[in-house]
């Protein structure tokens, strides 16, 4: 009798943890598709022409537990870039998901401005990443978009697809300076080692000169552990530090290695983030953000 009694509970308490897995995995399902239309931007405030994070707002309990991805709640698809955002009435900056064609969902940072919306693909603020990464590494991003941080070149690639588009480049000195630069570019994909295309004015500003018989310059992206630059007997990525679009070595730099204070050894500065036609190869920046803006569809 006991054993009958025992089993019978043991067959009561088999058929609870049934029950309670089923409305757990309704639970589950319930999140992933939260996820994929609720979130929450916060705000961002731009400082002398630079990004900058702002203090985040207190997240809703549900947010913060299941860290939901940003956007409003939007029942549609979601904007294929920050530019499609702007077109559709967003004036505040801030973090939102989009989901460019033929692509999954991700995040970006997008700041808002009086010509439209523009994604944030690098930001440079504090040295609190480690910008000297390989390959793999760049091609899929890193960082935290609240503060420093790198896209990642196929995310790039896939807000500018064959459309081209164009690149601003907003870079601090250490008194406080700024400077402000924005050029036509297209970015190939990873058959052409994410190739930055420039027009021949602006090809200098990234490192090399377009020849007379081309209108425009291409220049591949470099790692330590890729090396596609344009220097036959010298590997620019693992000479200076990160990875960049590099033409030489000594045009410019926006993922070399932070400096909190001016290195003493010249060759030591020449590790640092610097953009010549400004302050010159030898002044590390304090800040730099670089972002991008697709053609329209």
């Amino acid at each position: 009798a006991q054993l009958k009694a025992q089993n019978s509970r043991i067959e009561q308490l088999s058929q609870k943890v049934a029950q309670q897995q089923r409305h757990l995995e309704k639970q589950r399902l319930k999140i992933q598709n939260l996820q994929s239309q609720v979130g929450l931007r916060p705000p961002t405030h731009l400082g002398n022409g630079v990004l900058e994070p702002a203090r985040r707002r207190r997240l809703p309990k549900m947010i913060r537990l299941f860290g939901l991805a940003p956007n409003a709640t939007r029942l549609r698809r979601l904007p294929r870039d920050c530019q499609e955002l702007f077109r559709e009435g967003e004036r505040q900056s801030g973090l939102f998901q989009i989901q460019p064609q033929g692509s999954p969902p991700f995040l970006v940072t997008c700041q808002m401005a009086s010509d439209g919306g523009w994604t944030v693909i690098q930001r440079r603020l504090d040295g609190s990443v480690d910008f000297n990464q390989p390959w793999e590494a760049y091609k899929a991003g890193f960082g935290d978009p609240r503060g420093e941080f790198w896209l990642g070149l196929e995310k790039m690639h896939r807000i500018a697809g064959d459309r081209g588009g164009r690149l601003a480049v907003q870079l601090r000195d250490w008194e406080g300076n700024t400077e402000s630069l924005r050029f036509p570019a297209r970015l190939g994909g990873e058959d052409t080692s994410y190739s930055l295309q420039l027009a021949a004015p602006v090809a200098t500003e990234l490192g090399a000169n377009a020849s007379a018989a081309s209108s425009s310059l291409s220049l591949p992206f470099s790692t330590w552990d890729q090396d596609h630059d344009l220097r036959g007997d010298l590997n620019c990525a693992k000479s200076l530090s990160g990875g960049w679009w590099f033409g030489t070595c000594s045009h410019s730099n926006l993922n070399g290695q932070y400096f909190h204070a001016m290195p003493r050894q010249r060759q030591q500065r020449k590790k640092g983030i610097f953009w010549r036609t400004w302050r010159g190869r030898y002044y590390p920046l304090r800040a730099t953000t670089v972002l991008l803006q697709p053609e329209a569809a």
